[in-house]
């Protein structure tokens, strides 16, 4: 299952309105993927005070990203940077097994230059733990001239850039599915203490 990640917890969000135009678009090509919706998510989130002891009602949800066959970061931009609940919802996940060798893309949504910034923070991010990011990034500029009051994507160039990584990400993930046995291989090595101590 892929988990498409509505990344702010902003009441009636673009970001959700995208998530689920995006939603649709894989629905069409015949995969059916969640959204994880930090605004939903957020009491689980802060219920949990402290870093590493995991709230109960939290684990579901790093359970699903941990298992996941790919994720989709839908992200705006907050202060020339990615919202502070988002980073907070990575920072939570475990380590490696949620990023090593995790395939994942991105659609950032903002103003002039459309999520450009928090995007490739987003990608040092996921790079620095080595997630294998799909090249085709989808940058919505105007976001609020883009959208309808519906949520339905008006802008014809937007439409085909979304749906040609969507079939792009799709086969990304079939390409690397071959790969899991032996990422996992390798993400069990690296939790086995060293020999050399």
């Amino acid at each position: 299952m892929k988990y498409i990640i509505a990344g702010t917890d902003r009441p009636d969000s673009n970001t959700l309105k995208v998530s689920k135009y995006i939603q649709a678009i894989y629905k069409n090509l015949g995969e059916d993927v969640e959204i994880m919706d930090l605004k939903v998510m957020k009491k689980d989130l802060h219920d949990d005070m402290q870093y590493g002891k995991t709230s109960e009602s939290l684990k579901p949800y790093l359970e699903k990203i941990a298992k996941s066959e790919g994720l989709i970061v839908v992200c705006p931009e907050y202060n020339g940077s990615m919202p502070g609940v988002l980073k907070y919802f990575i920072d939570h996940w475990r380590y490696p097994e949620s990023f090593e060798f995790r395939p994942v893309c991105f659609v950032g949504l903002g103003g002039m230059f459309g999520a450009l910034r928090p995007v490739e923070h987003l990608q040092q991010v996921f790079g620095y733990r080595n997630s294998f990011i799909y090249p085709e990034r989808v940058f919505i500029m105007n976001v609020h001239k883009v959208l309808s009051a519906d949520g339905q994507v008006q802008d014809d160039m937007i439409k085909q850039l979304l749906v040609k990584q969507a079939e792009g990400f799709q086969k990304f993930t079939q390409a690397l599915s071959s790969f899991k046995i032996d990422a996992n291989a390798v993400i069990e090595q690296k939790k086995q203490p060293s020999a050399r101590g």
